[in-house]
């Protein structure tokens, strides 16, 4: 169970969190939607607890396993990981208000 003031810590984090990698990521490799596109997959590294290589050599066991793992994710969980992608994509509309702004570096 998860408190509220820890659910607003963690909410406030991922957004953050996020938006900062996001926004290096994407003044790095002049892009504006590279974290928005990561961020599924770092999400279905922080849920599943199958190995890497485990999508290779069983991938039957390995993708019912992540459906499972979807499916049991609680309320703030899901609210949590939204706020992640909701700093992905503010990263990408950041960069991209920046460029039209003039901003060459960007």
């Amino acid at each position: 169970m998860i408190s509220i003031p820890q659910l607003i810590i963690s909410i406030v984090l991922f957004l953050v969190l996020f938006f900062g990698i996001g926004f290096i990521l994407n003044m790095l490799l002049r892009s504006t939607w590279v974290m928005a596109v990561i961020y599924p997959i770092v999400v279905i590294f922080i849920i599943d607890s199958v190995g890497f290589f485990t999508y290779f050599t069983s991938p039957g066991m390995a993708f019912s396993e992540l459906g499972q793992s979807f499916v049991n994710l609680k309320l703030a969980d899901i609210i949590v990981l939204s706020a992640g992608m909701a700093g992905a994509i503010l990263s990408g509309i950041t960069i991209r208000m920046l460029r039209e702004r003039g901003y060459q570096m960007f």
